[in-house]
C-alpha cells in the first residue's frame, strides 16, 4: 500500500484499504505519544506488528496489534540506571554562558549517541526476525528517527518510511529533508534563544546552524556504521532519512517556535492525551443543596465574624 492511503487511514476515513504496518517504535514518551495511533490503526483492520526490545522502561504489548520482541544485552533496571546517570549528567551541566551551552551541546550528542544504538544491533543481527519481517510484506513502517534502529529496518526491508517525532536533538529532520532553518529567527536546539534574537545571539545560532551537519555526523557516527554493514553498502543516518515518505512532527504548539517545513512534513499535536472522562452527573437535590450551603455559609461569616 503507498503511504498515500496509509495517511487516508491515519485521518480516520473508514473507507480506506487496511494493509500490513511496521511499527518500530522508540521507548518512553516517544512510544506513550506514538501508541493510540499504532492501536486505532489495528482497531480499523490494519495488521500491524510492533517490534519492541525485551527489556524496556514502558513499552509492552498494545491493543489490536501483533508485539515481536528481541533480545537485548540489558535488563529494565539497567536501563532506567543509565537513563537517570544520563538525565543527572544532562541536568548538572553548566550553562550560564553561551560557551558553556555551545560545549553542553556537543556533550549531549556524545552522550545520545551511546544511548540511541542501545538497540540497533539487537534487531538488525536478527536474522531470524529480520527474515520473518521481510515474509511480511509491509506497505509501511511508521517509526521515530530518534533511534536508528527503524529507519535502517525500514530501509533494509524496502517499504516506505513514515517518520513521527518530536523535536530532534541535532535537528537531522531538517538537514535530511533540506527543509530551509534560517538562523535569523529559527533557534538552534539547547541555545534557549527565542525567535526574537539580538545581533550576538544571532551570531551565536549562525554558527550552531552551520556546525549542525558536524553535530548530527558526531551522534550518528556509529549508526551509520551499523547501516552501512546491515545494508552492504555506504550509508548514513541523513541519506536514509532523506528519503522519507512523511514526517509527523509531534509538537507542542505552545513550546515550539514557529518555522518552515517540507510539504511531506505534517504537524500533529496532543497523541498522547487521554481522552477526558465524562463528568459525574449530580442529582437534581443534591444540586440544589449545594448552592443553599454556600449561601448559609456566606451568611454565618458575616453574622458571626472570625474572632
Amino acid at each position: 500500500m503507498a503511504a498515500s492511503v496509509l495517511l487516508l487511514c491515519l485521518f480516520c476515513l473508514e473507507s480506506a484499504e487496511a494493509g500490513k504496518l511496521l511499527v518500530v517504535p522508540s521507548d518512553g514518551s516517544h512510544w506513550t505519544g506514538m501508541r493510540p495511533l499504532v492501536e486505532e490503526l489495528g482497531r480499523r483492520g490494519n495488521q500491524v506488528v510492533v517490534v519492541i526490545p525485551e527489556a524496556s522502561l514502558s513499552m509492552g504489548p498494545s491493543q489490536h496489534t501483533t508485539t515481536l520482541t528481541y533480545p537485548v544485552p540489558y535488563t529494565k533496571t539497567q536501563l532506567q540506571e543509565h537513563v537517570n546517570a544520563s538525565i543527572t549528567t544532562l541536568t548538572s551541566k553548566d550553562l550560564s554562558t553561551d560557551l558553556a551551552r555551545f560545549q553542553s551541546f556537543f556533550n549531549t550528542m556524545d552522550l545520545l549517541s551511546i544511548l540511541i544504538i542501545r538497540n540497533a544491533e539487537g534487531l538488525l543481527s536478527n536474522k531470524a526476525l529480520m527474515k520473518k519481517l521481510q515474509d511480511y510484506n509491509f506497505d509501511a513502517i511508521l517509526t521515530d528517527p530518534f533511534e536508528p534502529v527503524g529507519p535502517i529496518a525500514g530501509e533494509y526491508l524496502s517499504v516506505p518510511a513514515i517518520y513521527m517525532q518530536t523535536t530532534h536533538p541535532c535537528g537531522v529532520d531538517a538537514l535530511a529533508s533540506q527543509c530551509p532553518v534560517p538562523a535569523s529567527y529559527v533557534p538552534q536546539a539547547l541555545t534557549h534563544f527565542t525567535d526574537r534574537m539580538n545581533l550576538w545571539q544571532r551570531s551565536v545560532n549562525l554558527v550552531r546552524t552551520l556546525l549542525q551537519p558536524m553535530a548530527c555526523g558526531r551522534m550518528f557516527a556509529r549508526a551509520d556504521e551499523i547501516a552501512s554493514h546491515v545494508l552492504q553498502r555506504k550509508a548514513s543516518m541523513v541519506e536514509i532519512l532523506s528519503r522519507a515518505a512523511l514526517w509527523f512532527m509531534h509538537s507542542d504548539f505552545v513550546l515550539e517556535f514557529p518555522r518552515p517545513l517540507m510539504p511531506n512534513m505534517i504537524v500533529v499535536g496532543g497523541m498522547d492525551s487521554k481522552k477526558a472522562k465524562p463528568l459525574v452527573q449530580v442529582s437534581n437535590l443534591i444540586a440544589l443543596i449545594l448552592p443553599l450551603l454556600l449561601i448559609l455559609r456566606v451568611l454565618f461569616s458575616v453574622i458571626i465574624p472570625e474572632m
